[in-house]
């Protein structure tokens, strides 16, 4: 499964570039949302590297979830594909 990196976790003056927003198409309510939890995420940088995280919890009400990622992601990452899996 795929979904798409819309933004980091942040506030006002501050992000969290570990933390990242992810929409899935298929998914378009909390409920469904809910069976992401726990499951594995991947983003692979255009060099190569794969930066690696764990969905952590819901974000909204329209089926985005927020996972936790092992180092930072850049910037250029946003808008890009993220690979879902157990």
């Amino acid at each position: 499964m795929e979904g798409v990196i819309v933004n980091f976790r942040r506030a006002r003056h501050h992000q969290k570039t570990n933390h990242i927003i992810i929409h899935v198409e298929s998914i378009t309510t909390r409920k469904d949302a809910e069976k992401l939890l726990n499951k594995e995420v991947a983003w692979k940088s255009p060099s190569g590297k794969t930066i690696k995280g764990v969905i952590k919890s819901l974000h909204g009400n329209s089926g985005c979830v927020r996972a936790v990622m092992e180092k930072g992601i850049p910037g250029q990452a946003i808008g890009k594909k993220i690979k879902i899996g157990d």
